[in-house]
């Protein structure tokens, strides 16, 4: 059997001690390093990477964490450096978080990280970013697995809003920004429930207090504070904090939420795909205005973090330059729309094993569409350098051929794009999945094409008309 050590880090959440009985009985450790109020947490990431294991893998877990499945089985079977977990998050759907299957010899890579104590990254995501570091030195791949763990599911109200002060902090990406917009969307229409209020409350509460501007010192302070605001602003509100949290609530919750399942239930629930490892992702490869959207939400039902249309300054600078990989990729498993149609045959090489659809739409539906989408959006800019617009440049001109809405010229982009596109996969045609939702695709297709459980539930349709593209 291997060794397994758990380190289990707890700031007083309402679910600590629930959640560790039920760490004790579905990861069965060999031994237990408790860390209890160690603050920050950057501190608490030093303090635990300092500990000489005699083990063959840790995990690193947190007390907002409800580990509901016997994952001892497959912490045998593993040996990969690194696992991340999908978990069931109550405000954020399925993500990646909170139990990090790690090995022994990873953990003494992260300790031998040399720092800058000016890292922002770092700042804001202490064990991510050493352990991203950790990772790249030795080339070794970032792994995903999905169970059964509930997430910030029952925590004080206090917590919720420190850890919302810090998200939005973490969300101030372009495509960081659309994502949690998704989210507060969700969060207003469901504020019956507190938790949403007050995360919601927390949201504001950075943007009123922490400016894009905020220096590193500020934002450091308050970071290093938000238990005692968290407090503080509760009381503001009015809301009075919940009791502690008991195995009986934990039954309560399983009822209420619907997550006591068999363990096939399970797998249909949580709708992720365990294939997807390693450097394989997922890109959607159709042109703009034929459905990307729409799939970038499907794959994300499906469990999988895609982002539509990355125009950030880093990927900008990555795909006009000689890439051999995109930084964005190391947060996602994948990019939809014109971002990854303009290098698609590159991301082939780049990302072994990874899956490429592409969304189609009949063309004359699509040429009147593009001649909306792209009204009133200028490429040139009247104040200056603007990434957001030179990258819209760099993509117009290196998949349509022109900057401005032409109807002849783009016709003959389209059916060009499509032709290529069949021609590179035509000796590969397991990588490619022609998807054409306006002719009735949906998750049968998809799921198909994926290996995956088929939900029960409508195919999304989203017409958004707010994209820079």
């Amino acid at each position: 059997m291997k060794k397994i050590d758990l380190v289990f880090r707890s700031v007083e959440e309402r679910t600590s001690k629930v959640a560790l009985e039920l760490a004790k009985k579905n990861i069965n450790p060999n031994k237990i390093h408790f860390f209890e109020n160690v603050k920050p947490f950057s501190l608490a990431v030093e303090k635990s990477l300092q500990i000489d294991y005699d083990a063959d893998f840790v995990v690193f877990m947190d007390a907002d964490c409800l580990i509901l499945e016997d994952i001892r089985p497959y912490l045998e079977e593993n040996d990969r450096p690194f696992i991340d977990c999908y978990v069931l998050d109550k405000f954020r759907g399925h993500i990646h978080c909170g139990v990090h299957i790690t090995r022994v010899d990873l953990v003494r890579a992260m300790k031998a990280v040399e720092l800058s104590k000016y890292d922002v990254r770092y700042m804001l995501r202490p064990e991510s970013r050493t352990r991203h570091l950790a990772l790249k030195a030795n080339n070794w791949l970032k792994h995903f697995e999905s169970f059964h763990i509930l997430h910030d599911f029952e925590q004080y109200y206090k917590d919720i809003f420190s850890k919302y002060v810090l998200r939005e902090l973490r969300s101030r990406k372009s495509h960081s920004r659309e994502d949690l917009a998704k989210r507060i969307e969700e969060w207003k229409a469901n504020q019956n429930d507190l938790d949403y209020k007050v995360a919601l409350a927390a949201i504001n509460y950075a943007r009123e207090n922490v400016g894009d501007d905020a220096d590193f010192e500020f934002t450091k302070n308050l970071i290093d504070n938000l238990t005692e605001i968290g407090k503080k602003e509760i009381q503001k509100l009015g809301i009075k904090e919940k009791e502690d949290f008991s195995f009986n609530d934990l039954k309560e919750l399983e009822r209420i939420e619907g997550v006591k399942k068999t363990e096939e239930e399970v797998s249909s629930m949580i709708y992720i795909n365990k294939s997807i490892m390693g450097k394989a992702k997922i890109f959607g490869i159709g042109l703009s205005r034929t459905g990307t959207k729409s799939l970038t939400k499907a794959l994300g039902i499906l469990g999988y973090d895609i982002v539509h249309y990355p125009n950030d300054e880093i990927t900008f600078q990555e795909i006009t330059g000689n890439f051999d990989s995109l930084t964005i990729l190391q947060t996602y498993e994948g990019i939809t729309d014109i971002t990854a149609a303009a290098i698609y045959p590159q991301l082939d090489k780049l990302y072994p094993g990874s899956k490429f659809i592409l969304t189609v739409r009949p063309k004359e539906d699509w040429l009147n569409a593009m001649e909306r989408h792209w009204k009133d959006k200028p490429v040139h800019s009247q104040n200056g350098f603007n990434h957001k617009l030179e990258i819209r440049k760099f993509l117009r001109a290196s998949v349509y051929g022109c900057y401005t809405y032409n109807r002849d010229r783009l016709s003959f982009a389209y059916d060009n794009y499509i032709s290529s596109v069949k021609e590179y996969f035509k000796n590969e045609p397991e990588k490619l999945l022609i998807f054409d939702i306006y002719n009735g695709d949906g998750f049968k297709e998809l799921c198909k094409f994926l290996n995956h459980p088929v939900p029960d539930i409508m195919y999304p349709k989203v017409d958004s008309k707010s994209s820079l593209k």
